[in-house]
């Protein structure tokens, strides 16, 4: 991909089987990784994958994003690439209490903007960047007892599409890419938490594709970096789907 080498990426959610994919392929690619996350590196991933820097951070702590923004700064450098991967998982219809979305809204919704908030400046001082907000299929489809997560998967399309507005006059493109059913960690525990039987639900799953089977992070990975590249340079405010024709059906 043209125009990455020697950028810096920050990658949130960075531990994660989405975002360290992305981490992998940006770096791939020549970028100066920073991953950031909830969870501790205990597995040392951001060393295997040549991260220049880890912060442990809860991206709904508006005050914890800030300092690790600041200190993103000051040890590596002013970022050119945010990609928001994190997110909250809840899975519930109208039975969702006030916590679970309190919960889920604050990461999801809360967490991709207080990111933004604190990233945009070092862009502005760079000449422009690139944020890449990860939806879903769930962004643009009703699902039985998800309203939870799709509806905060609808609201990070709008924020995206606002966003991109608001900073083209700064030369700052910002794009939702949008995967359909991947296999992940994360699809795995869902199945567990739903109590789903997880070869079945994977046969269900690949059923709903046009192409017959779950994704693949490195599929997703390639995608991000395409958008955070100069070759998707007059692109700006779009949704990328990566659902293997989920939404043809």
């Amino acid at each position: 991909m043209r125009g990455l080498s020697g950028k810096i990426a920050v990658v949130t959610g960075g531990l994660g089987d989405l975002g360290y994919a992305v981490a992998q392929r940006l770096q791939e690619e020549g970028c100066r990784i920073v991953l950031v996350d909830i969870q501790t590196d205990t597995g040392n991933k951001a060393k295997a994958v040549g991260a220049a820097m880890f912060v442990q951070v809860d991206i709904s702590d508006e005050a914890a994003v800030k300092k690790a923004c600041d200190e993103i700064a000051a040890n590596v450098g002013n970022a050119d690439i945010l990609v928001n991967t994190a997110a909250y998982f809840v899975f519930k219809g109208v039975e969702a209490t006030a916590e679970d979305w309190a919960r889920i809204n604050a990461v999801n919704i809360g967490g991709t903007s207080l990111m933004a908030k604190y990233i945009v400046p070092q862009m502005r001082k760079n000449g422009g960047g690139s944020i890449i907000n990860f939806s879903s299929v769930s962004g643009f489809v009703g699902q039985s007892n998800f309203a939870t997560y799709n509806a905060t998967k609808f609201a990070i399309r709008g924020l995206t599409k606002c966003w991109a507005q608001d900073l083209a006059p700064d030369s700052i493109r910002v794009n939702t890419l949008c995967p359909g059913y991947i296999y992940t960690n994360a699809f795995i525990n869902s199945c567990e938490k739903l109590g789903l039987d997880i070869e079945e639900e994977n046969k269900r799953a690949s059923a709903m594709h046009l192409l017959n089977r779950q994704g693949r992070v490195e599929e997703v990975a390639a995608a991000a970096a395409f958008l955070a590249s100069d070759d998707a340079s007059f692109i700006t405010g779009s949704d990328l789907l990566v659902d293997g024709g989920y939404l043809a059906k």
